[in-house]
């Protein structure tokens, strides 16, 4: 028992660490992506961190099993290295007991990624999918701050106000470029300044900034065709924010919804939750044979060639999934196969030292 426990916990908070940066590193390059939406104008700031907390839970289920498959092979390869590992051996234990061991943990693993995978990650993106339907209903108006230009339509359009009254009713010094290009001929730049501007909501739902007291500036400055309008009062409709799909409506489905579908797509998506909890307990299988290191080695020779072997699972798992969407690959095989090919090669692993020791007498028979 403490043994189980010693071994258990050095797993646990290697798994731990791993987690912690590869989440770092993910959600970072997520949330700059969501920064960058939002400087543009396409996203409300204060909706950025609920975003980052809805998606995490789709984070962690891919990254969890990463972290067991890391953690393990790290742990175990520092008992190895330290020859902490052959201590154990010779009190008797085995690799098959080692690995008897190490799926405890692993099924508290695996447990944790069904209950994300199948529960909370849907009903994450279903609120997500809210908050991103919410912001496709805003207007530039609405995103709009004091003092900063913003770029909209892919820099095409820019919109600058120096003062902006606290119920976003009222405009001060404004100012508004945009690239007009019709029929492959470039018409030039068309420029709005005006002294204050407000919103104006028609019947229909479309918005206007209404501007007072301005100028409207269009051509290109020295050519014949520059024009120079004097306004009293310019209504100008305000675009919505264009935010890309980046999640698809299966994906928000619950898990009942989806056992009921007959759309491939969907029941592909079934496949997919069940394959999560089912990967953690297979690349325990594969790591626990390929964290067995020689000390004079290095714990790290292993670490390449086993996150190839990873990285090909999960690879696997990803294209065997468009195949089962596109009907290339029969629903009741689907990603089982691909689960049974990589638990045979971690059994292979697994028993492939004791299988050859035990062979070794007959071939020295047979050459004697």
């Amino acid at each position: 028992m403490i043994v189980f426990r010693y071994l258990a916990r050095e797993v646990l908070l290697t798994l731990s660490a791993v987690t912690a940066v590869l989440l770092v590193i993910i959600m970072s390059g997520r949330f700059i992506k969501y920064l960058a939406q939002a400087a543009q104008g396409a996203l409300d700031p204060s909706v950025l961190l609920l975003l980052m907390a809805y998606r995490m839970p789709g984070f962690l289920q891919l990254i969890l099993p990463l972290g067991l498959f890391l953690g393990i092979l790290l742990a175990y390869g520092r008992l190895y290295l330290e020859s902490e590992m052959t201590v154990l051996t010779a009190t008797g234990m085995s690799q098959q007991k080692l690995l008897s061991y190490t799926l405890w943990p692993a099924a508290v693993i695996a447990l944790l990624v069904a209950w994300l995978s199948l529960s909370v990650t849907p009903q994450g993106v279903q609120q997500v999918e809210q908050l991103l339907a919410a912001q496709k209903n805003l207007t530039e108006f609405d995103t709009l701050q004091a003092g900063r230009f913003q770029a909209m339509k892919n820099g095409e359009r820019v919109t600058y106000t120096n003062a902006l009254s606290d119920d976003r009713t009222e405009l001060g010094g404004v100012f508004i470029s945009e690239r007009r290009a019709s029929a492959g001929s470039d018409n030039g730049p068309s420029l709005l300044v005006a002294e204050s501007g407000r919103q104006e909501i028609h019947p229909d739902g479309s918005r206007y900034l209404i501007l007072e007291n301005g100028y409207r500036y269009d051509g290109h400055p020295g050519r014949a065709d520059y024009r120079v309008i004097q306004y009293d009062t310019y209504g100008v409709l305000l675009p919505k924010p264009e935010l890309a799909q980046e999640l698809s409506e299966r994906e928000a489905m619950s898990t009942e919804a989806l056992r009921s579908s007959t759309n491939l797509r969907e029941q592909a998506e079934l496949q997919w939750r069940l394959a999560m909890p089912v990967l953690v307990l297979i690349i325990t299988v594969l790591a626990v044979p390929l964290a067995k290191v020689n000390p004079r080695q290095g714990r790290y020779l292993k670490l390449l060639p086993a996150a190839l072997l990873y990285m090909t699972y999960l690879g696997l798992l990803i294209a065997v999934r468009g195949w089962m969407e596109k009907g290339k690959v029969p629903m009741e095989y689907g990603l089982w196969l691909v689960h049974g090919v990589f638990l045979l090669i971690g059994l292979l692993l697994l028993f492939w030292e004791p299988l050859r020791l035990k062979l070794r007498p007959y071939k020295e028979l047979r050459h004697a």
